[in-house]
């Protein structure tokens, strides 16, 4: 095998960018089936590697040319598809602490009481645009994966404080029943009109449940108040014929069957301290699709060889049973290594 240098990188971007695009290859593997060519999954990537990826010199000037930007990085990366926000729905909160590098769970809070409750100003999905997506000019053979503004327990852990949290359902558990329900019924129809959208062929219900060794809420509590939520954002998906996908960060040994009830379709987010890829893969694919899983950790630190190979590993398990895709346990932050990366996904030009 060549070595790793920029040749190397660049013969393996040009290999990548003359495969075609078939959004078939990521259906078969949440579908639990082999797909036509290895797969690869992706969460998102980092502004500096889609500028790389798309070829782009300057950055976007607006919004349209962001999402297309975003398009040409994953098609010229070897994804079948693109991950993109339907609209710009959200739940509005403080922001001294969003999109930081760090930031607490427990800081900025907007709702600690009743008063603050019905002070706070709930937008409605149906309030935004849904045509960003359609404007864009996707490749051939491509269509959007689109993900939700956070999930049901996390934008209620934003908007309440985590710490708040936890003695609110002790204290006031008709309030947080009720910022759930405000929270989960708007994302139900986020998803419902993001649905609805031809060049949408799937959907990311990301929500992160969990530590290390545990979900962030007792098991009760998380059947009591997120996880029907979430069954019904799937329903929604499914209604509108296409696969839902779950992205939650954690552990996650004590609901698999939660997980299987809510009926998704692929399961993304996966740490070697938890429960290594490969692992997950034996217990767990027969249940749902698993979706990249090369510990983020392990591609930063590791030669981009080591990191090669293990992504071959994974295609050489996965060959016979199908029903999986190839990428980090999370996503493609600034710090990665971009040579580790283009090892990784180079993994998919192997038979």
């Amino acid at each position: 095998m060549k070595p790793f240098d920029q040749s190397f990188i660049s013969d393996c971007l040009g290999a990548i960018q003359k495969r075609q695009p078939d959004f078939n290859n990521i259906l078969k593997v949440l579908d639990r089936k082999v797909p036509s060519r290895n797969t690869l999954f992706e969460f998102f990537l980092n502004h500096d590697l889609n500028m790389f990826l798309a070829g782009r010199e300057t950055a976007p000037a607006n919004d349209t040319e962001y999402v297309q930007m975003e398009i040409d990085a994953f098609r010229n990366a070897g994804y079948d598809y693109c991950t993109c926000p339907a609209s710009g729905f959200h739940f509005p909160r403080k922001a001294s602490n969003h999109g930081q590098k760090s930031m607490s769970v427990n800081s900025d809070v907007m709702i600690w009481d009743e008063a603050s409750y019905n002070e706070y100003e709930w937008l409605n999905p149906e309030d935004f645009d849904y045509t960003r997506l359609s404007k864009a000019q996707l490749h051939d053979g491509m269509k959007f994966i689109s993900q939700g503004p956070g999930g049901v327990l996390e934008n209620v852990t934003f908007l309440i404080g985590y710490n708040n949290l936890c003695f609110l359902i002790a204290d006031e558990p008709d309030l947080v029943q009720q910022v759930f329900d405000d929270v989960g019924s708007r994302l139900v129809k986020y998803y419902e009109l993001a649905g609805q959208l031809d060049c949408v062929g799937a959907l990311i219900s990301n929500d992160d449940w969990g530590f290390n060794t545990q979900t962030m809420l007792s098991l009760d509590d998380m059947r009591k108040y997120v996880f029907p939520w979430h069954k019904k954002i799937v329903e929604t998906i499914h209604a509108a014929g296409k696969p839902a996908i779950l992205h939650s960060c954690g552990f996650f040994g004590d609901i698999i069957d939660d997980m299987v009830d809510m009926g998704f379709n692929g399961r993304h987010s996966y740490e070697d301290k938890i429960i290594p890829v490969e692992e997950a893969y034996d217990k767990y694919h027969d249940k749902f699709a698993i979706l990249g899983g090369i510990d983020l950790d392990f591609v930063c630190r590791k030669t981009p060889k080591e990191v090669y190979d293990r992504a071959c590993g994974l295609f050489e398990k996965s060959a016979s049973a199908g029903g999986y895709a190839l990428g980090s346990g999370n996503s493609i932050p600034d710090y990665t290594p971009t040579e580790n990366y283009i090892a990784m996904i180079s993994a998919a030009m192997m038979n």
